[in-house]
């Protein structure tokens, strides 16, 4: 217990004065001397003073805390925590591109440019769209890049009535956002009965003021838009575009090409579908993929191959500009790259497929216990909710905080908003059957302790360095200093 305690103590709790790790030639000491007077402090900083084995201690068993996908299983759904192959951290590391500096010249960059002119290509090829650009960051950054595309689409078609994007209530919740910020007004509409989108509520919001329909596929409730070919048909009489949020494409890699079912534009989070790291706000890229009549939109440079050398392309007079200073998120798009060209067709299908087994293997499993609120199959991931007449006052936040005692990373809560106490449930297809069982049974647990003994569960986590705390109090008066 006492060894467990340190877990709780700060390194300048630990500190001992004259106790050093390093110690410095007195030369050093003269940097002082280059530093203006004002730049300066007038007393010393108070900083931890440990041995060398006191730190490595210190920071090790701080990491045995962290829950990563190194150790734990993480349910986290709408996030696609899967492994990642450390050979991709390997490859992103080549000196070759990670020193490139980003004012290098074009010709100094070629292999560079070549890998992303290919990764390019690849996924037009797995979207069946015709154009790609890599510039945005993020996710959200594609959206809001694919909406200026938009935007830029019908000023130069001089079609300025249209002022609206409408977003169904089982799309992620950055695309109002995404839209309010490119200047739109949103139009949301609800869901039918069967958890996807209400076609009347669309007809009925359809008119000449609508410039985008935004539907995430599958969507937040882990469902795929059963209809979309005639909701693409109704988005297009209405002189709209159709946008696709790509973040749950591992539900569909290998298995279905967007532009097959009418998507004008999308974003792919390559760091969910496509095998880069990502969580704590980054690492990220979110690519956006066009239809052929939207390419000239795309923010500039893209990259094309010219001549027998690769070049971006600056001339596009009719592009939003640029979205990012330098192109892209390079380690992310290699690690992409190496996804796409270590697998073949039939290997990204079996990605999609062992996605979505492992989703309705967690869902039928615990349909006794937290049933699912679409009681459907699923895609990618499940939306589980309470029989609220058999919870005993546990709401899900507690089951989330009770999972973490049995090892488990805690799945999202309480998102999509149109469940009520949502857990969503997403395996992924990294996950072995072992794994799901393990958290299968945990789940049950959870629920006997539930039913016999809700103390324990509300009064959860009970193995964690820090318990239950006031999270009311935590976001109103945060403390955020020792």
């Amino acid at each position: 217990m006492q060894e467990n305690s340190q877990h709780n103590v700060l390194s300048i709790e630990k500190s001992v004065p004259g106790r050093r790790a390093l110690r410095f030639e007195k030369a050093e000491k003269a940097a002082n001397a280059y530093l203006p007077t004002q730049f300066l402090r007038e007393k010393a900083p108070r900083l931890p003073e440990m041995s060398e084995l006191d730190i490595v201690r210190h920071f090790t068993n701080l990491s045995r805390l962290n829950y990563c996908l190194d150790s734990h299983f993480y349910p986290l759904g709408s996030c696609t925590m899967k492994y990642n192959p450390k050979a991709y951290d390997v490859l992103s590391n080549l000196d070759g591109f990670a020193s490139l500096h980003p004012f290098a010249p074009q010709v100094a960059a070629q292999g560079t440019l070549e890998l992303l002119y290919n990764l390019q290509e690849l996924l037009k090829e797995i979207t069946g769209l015709a154009c790609f650009t890599l510039q945005p960051a993020a996710g959200a950054h594609g959206e809001l890049t694919g909406i200026l595309t938009a935007k830029a689409y019908f000023q130069a078609k001089g079609q300025h009535q249209r002022t609206e994007v409408i977003v169904p209530d089982t799309a992620h919740g950055t695309n109002p956002a995404t839209s309010h910020m490119a200047g739109y007004q949103v139009v949301n509409i609800k869901s039918g009965a069967d958890g996807c989108v209400d076609k009347e509520a669309l007809q009925k919001a359809l008119s000449d003021k609508t410039a985008v329909v935004m539907l995430t596929i599958p969507n937040t409730v882990g469902l795929f838009e059963k209809d979309i070919c005639e909701i693409a048909d109704m988005v297009h009489k209405a002189g709209a575009l159709l946008y696709m949020d790509g973040a749950n494409f591992n539900a569909l890699i290998g298995v279905a090409k967007p532009a097959s079912f009418g998507v004008d534009m999308m974003h792919l989070n390559l760091h969910k579908t496509f095998a880069a790291p990502h969580g704590g706000g980054g690492p990220g890229s979110g690519p956006v993929g066009v239809a052929a009549h939207l390419a000239e939109f795309l923010p500039k440079p893209l990259v094309e191959k010219k001549d027998g050398l690769f070049v971006f392309n600056e001339n596009m007079p009719h592009s939003l500009g640029k979205m990012k200073t330098f192109y892209g998120n390079l380690a992310v798009c290699l690690r992409a790259y190496c996804f796409l060209r270590q697998y073949d067709a039939d290997t990204l299908r079996q990605v999609a497929q062992q996605a979505v087994l492992n989703a309705n293997y967690v869902r039928v499993a615990l349909k006794e216990y937290f049933p699912a609120f679409f009681d459907r199959v699923c895609m990618h991931e499940c939306v589980l909710t309470l029989q609220k007449e058999k919870m005993n006052g546990i709401r899900t936040a507690d089951i989330a905080k009770r999972l973490l005692d049995y090892g488990f990373y805690a799945p999202t809560i309480y998102f999509p908003l149109i469940v009520p106490e949502a857990m969503m449930i997403e395996p992924t297809e990294t996950e072995n059957k072992e794994s799901l069982d393990r958290f299968i049974e945990a789940m049950k647990s959870i629920f006997q302790e539930i039913v016999q003994n809700p103390a324990l569960v509300h009064d959860a986590p009970h193995q964690q360095p820090v318990g239950r705390i006031d999270e009311v109090s935590a976001a109103r008066e945060p403390n955020l200093h020792w």
